[in-house]
């Protein structure tokens, strides 16, 4: 009983402060002039964007780890080492696009960060995140990852430290970059990472019921994750601050989360994969977010190979833009691809499930 109120908790107090405290960051920002720049090789549509206040991810990131505290104080439960992790990663990724934000809007910088800078944040970060996931075991000899890679559970050979924390990296840069360029219409990014974070409280809880570490229940097909409960509890809370935010973000947006936001919830979902132990699971959760990054990967690599372009615009969404569709089309139809992506990745997680009992 205590772990659903922890989830109901985490996810009600998420959802209640981003929907308070969204329009009061919205007054901050428009005060300071703090607005969205607009690059000129983008659609033209998008002009009327100009202005915008961004940076609103300090919303979610803020909303998301008071949820996370509040519940743990409101509910007398322990912080986890997996839950503090995934936050400590969420974090970390959102300060490292915040002073790109900062960079942008106030030293009146296109570009934002140097691309050396950028990317040496990230890894500090996530090398930082990968080397501590592999620390703190617990009683069972289990830490919040595991250097063996994962699908629905665990699987074949370790791999090893050194390579696990390139790995893990590889999955932090690609999830934070692919939410970065998601995030080109209003709530887009903010909807389709809602539906990942739904997938992953659902995940969580049902790992917890079939946990190797309840020797009461535990069969064939339990999952040997660490803070199973801590993960959903984290989700849970993400999943609320993003709703609440995408109330100010879908269109007409209010608010832009910008890349502070984009890092910071593309950290989330790889923190989340690694310390679930579902780690290419991750690829058809997000699909969505892998089919917009391939669509850029695709665009340039065929330029540069042909001189040809196979999209009318990368990323993707911009593509529909340029052949008519309307922004809010583009939104809602994009929402129902990453709903099937992951209705297919619950979906194979529970056969995953059964298949080994």
């Amino acid at each position: 009983m205590n772990s659903m109120k922890q989830i109901l908790f985490s996810g009600m107090i998420g959802l209640f402060l981003t929907l308070i405290g969204t329009p009061l960051l919205i007054k901050l920002l428009a005060k300071k002039g703090y607005g969205q720049f607009i690059r000129d090789d983008g659609p033209r549509t998008h002009g009327s964007k100009k202005g915008t206040p961004t940076m609103g991810g300090i919303s979610f990131i803020l909303a998301t780890i008071i949820a996370y505290a509040v519940t743990k104080v409101i509910t007398s439960s322990d912080p986890t080492f997996s839950g503090v992790l995934v936050l400590f990663l969420f974090a970390g990724m959102g300060l490292v696009g915040f002073l790109d934000d900062y960079i942008k809007i106030v030293k009146q910088r296109s570009l934002g960060l140097r691309a050396k800078a950028k990317m040496a944040g990230q890894l500090i970060v996530g090398i930082a995140f990968a080397v501590l996931s592999l620390q703190f075991a617990d009683l069972r000899g289990q830490t919040p990852a595991s250097d063996r890679l994962s699908f629905t559970q665990d699987f074949g050979w370790q791999i090893g430290p050194v390579i696990f924390v390139i790995w893990a990296l590889f999955m932090i840069l690609a999830m934070s970059n692919g939410v970065n360029l998601t995030d080109g219409l209003d709530g887009l990014a903010t909807g389709a990472s809602v539906m990942v974070f739904g997938a992953y409280t659902f995940i969580g809880i049902w790992q917890h019921q079939e946990s190797c570490a309840n020797q009461i229940t535990a069969g064939p097909g339990c999952y040997e994750v660490r803070d199973p409960l801590d993960l959903a509890v984290v989700a849970s809370a993400l999943m609320g601050a993003c709703f609440g935010f995408l109330w100010w973000n879908t269109s007409p947006a209010k608010i832009f989360m910008g890349d502070t936001g984009s890092l910071a919830l593309g950290g989330a979902l790889a923190g989340l994969a690694i310390c679930s132990r579902t780690e290419l699971l991750l690829a058809l959760l997000g699909g969505l977010f892998v089919l917009i990054t391939m669509s850029v990967v695709i665009q340039v690599g065929s330029f540069k190979l042909t001189g040809k372009r196979v999209f009318r615009m990368a990323p993707l969404q911009h593509h529909f833009e340029l052949k008519g569709w309307s922004e809010v089309l583009v939104v809602v139809r994009f929402w129902i691809i990453q709903g099937m992506c992951v209705i297919v990745g619950l979906g194979i997680f529970y056969g995953g499930w059964q298949a080994a009992k």
